[in-house]
């Protein structure tokens, strides 16, 4: 049987609240039969943790590099001890989402690079000291990202094959950086973006990156596939933005699998497999 696993979707978003229910059951209905729920705050802990106990997902627990400037040092330690707390639920699967934004011009400039810099660096340790994947934000960042995993690798006596394992969400590097986050235990989080044929290196790059290396995500309700963006003049005239929702994962990975020249059932298999690989905890969680 076909399914899908949506390995960044955010549906606790408030563009959810009215109906996130029937979204989360349009996705079953369409093959999705999974869902990753990552934390961007302490303050939305809770909300990913019981929507995922509520839909039969999965959570991770992070703070994402946009809302670092907000953050202080006790919400390193909230995260820690919620990671604690939470350590023996099964449905929490890794650390994110955390990462480095290049990409917004006031989180570019010091001292708020060196401050992302710092809270990457504390929850990278963070899923060291727990033992879980990590789901990285990259976004004109992945060469600073990669220094500080590199420097900062998990080691276990016993297991010295252990390394970091987890996602590159939303990847849109070159081809060199994704084979140095595979080379690290990474796999490559494709989503709507790949649906834009201007986005001509990213299409490459889903075309022919190692199918091993790729899973499928929606970022829902960001990173709207082609048939649901506007443009702001649009917007500006009144045509509003269709809402991207975990259902729409199967007709994005469509235009990967066109891509490839495969069937969307042999990239769905792939994929799924390569989620599971990438967080572990999943394996008992879908069938």
């Amino acid at each position: 049987m076909t399914f899908w696993i949506d390995t960044h979707c955010h549906l606790d978003a408030g563009e959810f609240s009215p109906d996130v229910a029937a979204v989360r059951a349009r996705a079953t209905v369409r093959q999705v039969a999974h869902c990753v729920l990552p934390a961007v705050a302490v303050s939305n802990f809770a909300a990913v943790r019981l929507l995922a106990h509520e839909f039969s997902d999965s959570y991770a627990l992070g703070i994402h590099p946009l809302c670092v400037p907000e953050a202080q040092e006790a919400d390193l330690l909230a995260l820690d001890a919620e990671l604690t707390l939470r350590k023996s639920d099964p449905r929490l699967v890794a650390v994110g989402e955390i990462g480095l934004d290049y990409f917004v011009p006031a989180l570019t400039q010091s001292p708020m690079r060196e401050r992302q810099e710092y809270f990457y660096r504390e929850q990278l340790k963070l899923a060291r000291k727990h033992g879980l994947p990590v789901i990285l934000h990259v976004r004109r960042s992945a060469d600073k990202l990669l220094k500080h995993l590199r420097e900062l690798v998990p080691h276990h006596p016993e297991h010295p094959e252990d390394g970091w394992r987890g996602i590159a969400h939303a990847f849109n590097g070159s081809e060199q950086q994704a084979m140095e986050f595979v080379k690290l235990g990474f796999k490559l989080g494709f989503g709507g973006a790949v649906t834009f044929e201007p986005a001509r290196q990213l299409r490459h790059l889903a075309a022919q990156l190692p199918l091993e290396v790729l899973v499928m995500e929606t970022d829902s309700p960001d990173i709207p596939p082609h048939w649901l963006y506007t443009t702001a003049a649009q917007r500006a005239a009144g045509q509003g933005q269709g809402r991207n929702e975990p259902g729409e994962l199967p007709r994005i990975a469509q235009q990967v699998a066109s891509l490839r020249g495969i069937s969307a059932e042999a990239l769905a298999s792939a994929t799924s497999a390569n989620a599971l690989e990438a967080l572990p905890r999943l394996k008992a969680l879908v069938s």
